[in-house]
């Protein structure tokens, strides 16, 4: 038999299909420390989070090197989660 596949996007395609299209200005977006965040991944490999955090509410809390540190709440632990600016989007 044929063994399956452990790659980077093994079983996560399906999510992030029609996804994939990203332009200049996502990739360019700048944000402030203090800025209310929806992570929201994109079919970019780099820098993408893992999908539990779909669409999750957080706040940029530093920029390290092209990406950001956004601190999202799960439930009533506060988790750190490094981000690239492709995946995020300012929340209304």
């Amino acid at each position: 038999m044929v063994k399956p596949s452990k790659g980077a996007f093994n079983r996560r395609t399906r999510k992030l299909k029609g996804k994939s299209v990203v332009s200049v200005t996502q990739t360019v977006k700048k944000f402030k420390v203090g800025d209310a965040v929806v992570i929201k991944p994109r079919a970019k490999f780099i820098g993408l989070p893992h999908l539990r955090y779909a669409n999750r509410h957080g706040i940029i809390m530093e920029k390290r090197g092209n990406s950001y540190l956004v601190e999202v709440k799960d439930f009533n632990a506060k988790k750190t989660v490094i981000v690239n600016p492709i995946h995020l989007k300012l929340s209304a």
